[in-house]
């Protein structure tokens, strides 16, 4: 009778490694993992590499290897509070210093040999430092977290309906907040009027929790203001106003643009603030710019702005975008650019906004690659119903 073998069960360590190792990676592939790294690499390099550049500004002469050392090592500590500066340097001197010892006589005349392993206690002091640098990033993140959640309550979650329009909207942080905002929300109808709606694409300079906190001031001035009966003009004259408070003497600027919609004539009163010139597509093909405007809000409190008019027919398209979209760059460090923009607008003009949407953010998907992206990317897209 043939004997039939039995599969070799397999060792109870080897499946304990295994799982180990997928709660480790979080199922990532090797690949995956290396792009990750490579990634978080070159976002840490640049992030010192900033610093020491400041530091030491561009000379006559070329820097040598060892003052860009130093710099970059400064360009690190000066990341850590003075304790935590003293941890690390006491670990890197332990790990470089040879082991040692000394030598002693005992009662009955022996010499006794104690020694010492500074490696071992410079690992100690390094993985002390590494603990203390996870409780403060584990806190970071929690309230990085609320943050987000936050911001995602001050943005829409699905455009309102507004006749006559199709609207669709995404936004896409470089960070874990953005400084990025869109919104499309009904204006109060004057006496006697029909209700007109606001549409409003912004984009605070800098990242991260500053950018977020001005965002939400713009977000508030902007409902509060249009809320008012005052022209756009005066509305966004106001909000410039209020935005050089909060400015920094212009550093931390706006660039805006902000309509008004009038669903009864189909007329856009829009002005540009310093942002990107809107794309308006005629449904016969032709290109138009919304660009009348002024200054980014917050540089001058006194700026002038002018406003635009525009009539939209069946079959337009109005695209408001972020600069995020078009110099979203590859690992050639090619920018997208606005003529694949137009192309994607072109081929997919009889779609839907959302079918569009989908469209375009997965063509700046396929040009960019796994190459990480240092600006937030927000895009809304508008197509006129006949």
């Amino acid at each position: 009778m043939a004997s039939t073998s039995q599969p070799t069960p397999r060792p109870k360590f080897s499946v304990q490694l295994n799982r180990f190792w997928q709660r480790v990676t979080e199922g990532l592939e090797i690949g995956q993992l290396w792009k990750q790294f490579h990634a978080d690499a070159r976002s840490s390099y640049r992030l010192y590499s900033r610093d020491f550049q400041a530091r030491s500004p561009q000379e006559s002469q070329p820097r040598g290897f060892f003052h860009t050392a130093q710099e970059l090592a400064w360009a690190i500590l000066e990341k850590l509070t003075p304790a935590r500066r003293v941890l690390l340097l006491i670990g890197v001197v332990f790990l470089i210093f040879p082991a040692g010892g000394f030598s002693y006589h005992g009662k009955a005349g022996e010499v006794q040999v104690v020694e010492f392993d500074f490696r071992f206690y410079g690992g100690v002091v390094l993985f002390v430092l590494l603990m203390l640098e996870i409780a403060d990033r584990v806190v970071m993140k929690r309230d990085l977290e609320i943050a987000r959640d936050i911001q995602r309550w001050l943005l829409p979650a699905t455009p309102p309906n507004v006749p006559g329009m199709a609207i669709a909207f995404a936004t896409r942080p470089a960070n874990t907040v953005a400084g990025d905002y869109y919104d499309v929300f009904p204006r109060p109808a004057s006496a006697g009027g029909d209700a007109r709606f606001i549409l409003s694409v912004a984009d605070v300079a800098g990242k991260s929790i500053p950018a977020a906190l001005l965002m939400a001031t713009f977000q508030a001035s902007l409902r509060t203001l249009s809320a008012t009966p005052s022209s756009l003009v005066e509305m966004v004259a106001s909000m410039n106003q209020y935005a050089c408070t909060n400015s920094q003497s212009g550093l931390r600027f706006t660039t805006a643009f902000v309509a008004e919609f009038d669903p009864a004539t189909r007329t856009l009163n829009y002005i540009n603030a310093g942002h990107n010139n809107p794309i308006l597509r005629r449904s016969n093909g032709t290109v138009e710019y919304l660009v009348a405007g002024g200054l980014p809000l917050g540089i001058r409190a006194e700026a002038p702005y002018d406003s635009g008019s525009t009539v939209l027919q069946a079959g337009d398209w109005l695209v408001i975008f972020t600069d995020g979209v078009i110099e979203a760059r590859n690992e050639r460090d090619e920018e997208y650019g606005e003529p694949r923009l137009l192309e994607v607008l072109r081929t997919g003009a009889a779609s839907t906004p959302d079918e569009l949407l989908r469209r375009l953010l997965s063509d700046v998907d396929s040009f960019v690659g796994a190459t990480p992206q240092h600006d937030d990317i927000t895009c809304m897209l508008v197509k006129i119903s006949g």
